[in-house]
């Protein structure tokens, strides 16, 4: 089974809305790699991790199923970008000190994928997998958004989505030495633009197509005026796991 490419469609959209990562989670990963020769960043989207880690690596290779996503990423003198399956690259054996994935492995072949990375990390390297869960707005508005989320866009939610859901306990990490942690993105946003991060989704893309108008919609009105004017604090869980090739 292929990865899944649910994110072409909307990738201007991705590129200025989708939060990044927070400082504390590359503190806590790059002190564990051993060496800081090369690292592959998969399924890199508009290449938010791939920049932060060709600060610290030689050599950043940086690939995505979507040519429209890559199309969004910043180009860097030791970063190349180039479309890949997350299951089968054009890379050596041996060949990395870190493979990372950021909101994205609940899309891949885990069989493949792990079989992919055994073949790609050199002995000792480490593979960080990590994601976010559902943001939190405040008690008025956290029950309306769970609602859009697990109950309007429940039918157009693949499957895969769900895995975000349990922080990836169901899907294998085949490694050695593996440590798990937890970080917290925040942020201050408007109304308008919360909505546009919704706008992101691959369940409201599917909806849209679909029904041929935006399912945002239904809930602009009643969260805008919830929201109130102005920005106001937000925070996304992020939840990662590392492990190591023997």
């Amino acid at each position: 089974m292929p990865t899944l490419d649910r994110f072409s469609s909307q990738a201007e959209l991705y590129a200025r809305y989708r939060i990044d990562y927070p400082a504390e989670l590359y503190q806590w990963l790059l002190p564990q790699v051993p060496q800081h020769e090369r690292a592959w960043d998969c399924a890199t989207g508009n290449g938010q991790v791939a920049l932060v880690l060709a600060e610290h690596f030689q050599q950043v290779e940086a690939t995505d199923l979507s040519t429209s996503q890559l199309a969004q990423a910043p180009s860097r003198s030791n970063v190349t970008y180039q479309p890949s399956a997350a299951e089968h690259t054009p890379f050596p054996e041996s060949y990395f000190d870190l493979i990372t994935v950021a909101q994205a492995l609940h899309w891949f072949d885990m069989e493949a994928f792990n079989e992919e990375v055994r073949r790609l990390l050199r002995p000792g390297g480490v593979v960080a997998e990590w994601g976010y869960g559902l943001v939190q707005v405040g008690p008025e508005l956290n029950p309306l958004i769970r609602e859009f989320y697990a109950g309007t866009m429940r039918p157009y939610w693949d499957e895969n989505r769900w895995h975000i859901d349990d922080e990836y306990a169901r899907l294998p990490f085949p490694f050695v030495g593996v440590q798990q942690a937890r970080f917290a993105v925040r942020r201050q946003w408007s109304a308008e633009w919360f909505l546009n991060y919704l706008r992101t989704w691959s369940s409201v893309v599917k909806y849209e197509k679909q029904h041929g108008h935006d399912p945002v919609s239904l809930i602009a009105e009643e969260l805008t005026r919830l929201w109130g004017p102005g920005e106001r604090p937000i925070e996304f869980p992020v939840f990662a796991r590392l492990g190591r090739k023997e």
